[in-house]
């Protein structure tokens, strides 16, 4: 593998496409006007990054598989994520991006709500695909953080450039539901795969030797990373993946009580619990009766 290049702050990544930095936290790229880049870098971000492909220049593949990233499309990092990025040589670059450091956001409100933007850990096939007007939306929020950034740095200017930052995410995050519902067969099919995986795994011995299964595992079946797959999970069923699991996980249970003899530590041990207690509040909080009070009601 070659050398992993660490993109600690915004000027790393100016220099290495030979751009300029205007700020040290926070930065508007227009990769057009790059005079120089890397054909094929790994980059350890530490900072946030967003990017409109405008044209095909290159890949990014990020874990297992390429991102599904062509014209009209945006993907996002964050702090922490290796990608692995190959750029034609003999085309020059097209697309633009904002990269902010963690340290802009601290102590703001986009700092206590960027959890929410799970967007930033989606992995591969999960591009935001953008129609004309949402691109000239995702241009128009560039634009207005390039703006303030030309602006002379005064008391305004964090709030102004992070309120904007904010006002990105929050459309990408519409877009992206959007994006669910129009690729709301193909999902469905994803959550029958998720059901015939979950009989699967609790029809095996699986439980007894990993355990509780974990939105993850199911994800990683599906070749989806865990926020896409839970999201995608949350707007085709109204649930969580976790209480998606927690349900059938429950309905096991009802059935072992009603159809065996076995003990409620056996059933819990069965299903995957390590201690039977755990087994037993869950129970109780979905079904509203402990396992014992589920079994001999009439």
């Amino acid at each position: 593998m070659d050398e992993i290049i660490k993109l600690d702050s915004v000027d790393r990544y100016n220099k290495i496409f030979g751009l300029e930095t205007r700020h040290p936290l926070v930065s508007v790229v227009d990769l057009s006007q790059a005079t120089r880049w890397p054909t094929r870098a790994w980059f350890n971000y530490g900072v946030y990054a967003l990017f409109l492909k405008d044209v095909k220049c290159g890949n990014i593949k990020y874990g297992r598989q390429y991102y599904d990233y062509q014209e009209g499309t945006v993907v996002c990092f964050a702090p922490g994520q290796v990608t692995d990025v190959e750029m034609l040589s003999d085309v020059q670059p097209a697309a633009h991006g904002l990269l902010f450091h963690p340290d802009l956001i601290r102590g703001t409100a986009l700092g206590q709500e960027i959890r929410n933007y799970s967007f930033f850990s989606y992995e591969t096939n999960e591009a935001l695909h953008l129609s004309e007007a949402e691109r000239r939306t995702v241009m128009d929020c560039l634009h207005n953080i390039e703006t303030e950034l030309e602006h002379a740095i005064d008391k305004h200017s964090r709030r102004l450039i992070t309120a904007n930052i904010g006002l990105l995410l929050d459309y990408c995050m519409r877009f992206y539901e959007r994006q669910f519902t129009t690729r709301s067969e193909a999902n469905k099919d994803i959550v029958t795969r998720f059901e015939h995986l979950l009989d699967d795994y609790f029809d095996s011995d699986a439980p007894q030797r990993e355990g509780l299964p974990s939105v993850k595992y199911f994800a990683d079946k599906v070749f989806l990373s865990a926020n896409y797959f839970g999201d995608m999970i949350r707007r085709q069923t109204g649930q969580t993946a976790s209480e998606y699991i927690q349900t059938k996980l429950i309905d096991r249970a009802k059935e072992a009580l009603l159809s065996t003899d076995k003990t409620m530590s056996q059933i819990a041990y069965d299903l995957g619990f390590q201690y039977p207690q755990h087994f037993s509040r869950m129970f109780k909080r979905i079904a509203g009766c402990t396992p014992n009070e589920f079994r001999t009601q009439d």
